[in-house]
């Protein structure tokens, strides 16, 4: 099993990702009609979920593009790389991490494996590539 990812670059990560995630949003409801709050809020939520779900999975090889930029990816605790299914379930504990002021993410920080609530959820660590 390689080495786990720290919390502080996992942060730096997924900082990156909602930024790229945020611009494509802004780009394509501006294409798909203008600034309504509710379409976008509804596309911004559909990109999350597919920018996730896809590089999370076995064909984005576990690895988002923030995730890419400091060579850390999301292996199953065995070491097998995410399916689909499993990519949705990360995302859905990601989202339950969040609604609570972060505090599901932040636990990565303190945890022995350095997992997040979303890790724990889907049986995943966040290891260096």
């Amino acid at each position: 099993m390689a080495e786990k990812a720290g919390f502080w670059t996992r942060f730096v990560a997924i900082v990156i990702d909602a930024i790229l995630i945020s611009v494509v949003s802004q780009i394509v409801t501006g294409i798909a009609g203008g600034p309504d709050i509710q379409r976008g809020s509804g596309i911004s939520t559909l990109i999350g979920i597919v920018y996730y779900v896809y590089f999370w999975s076995s064909y984005g090889n576990g690895q988002t593009l923030g995730m890419r930029a400091f060579n850390i990816k999301v292996v199953r605790t065995d070491g097998s790389q995410l399916d689909v299914g499993g990519a949705i379930i990360r995302y859905i504990g990601f989202l339950i991490s969040i609604i609570p002021l972060f505090l599901g993410l932040i636990w990565a920080a303190f945890d022995s494996q350095k997992q997040g609530w979303h890790d724990k959820l889907a049986k995943t660590y966040v290891v260096k590539a």
